[in-house]
């Protein structure tokens, strides 16, 4: 399976300034993340915006959503954000070989 198909609609999702905003702030708080009142505050932003974009995040598979009696935490999938990097960075500096197979 080809790998970008995988991680294109992630970094998609990521692509937009408010889902990125949310994803940074579920990052920082870390495993028990945070329900959606809370994000609402921190980041000063309507509840049906709000309700958007992390559908969109979830969509994409970077968020989990848990309810927890009258409330939902949203927190990050800490194994798909650290995958996600390592697709980005595992070929880092390998060098490339225009000449070869990586010639467009």
């Amino acid at each position: 399976m080809n790998e970008n198909l995988t991680y294109a609609p992630m970094l998609a999702a990521l692509g937009h300034e408010a889902r990125l905003e949310i994803y940074r702030l579920l990052v920082r708080a870390g495993e028990p993340g945070l329900n959606v009142g809370e994000i609402g505050a921190h980041l000063h932003m309507p509840a049906s915006t709000l309700s958007h974009h992390l559908s969109s995040l979830v969509h994409a598979g970077l968020v989990v959503q848990q309810k927890q009696g009258r409330t939902v935490q949203n927190r990050v999938d800490f194994d798909v954000m650290n995958r996600t990097v390592s697709f980005l960075t595992d070929a880092c500096c390998l060098g490339v070989d225009l000449a070869g197979e990586d010639a467009a």
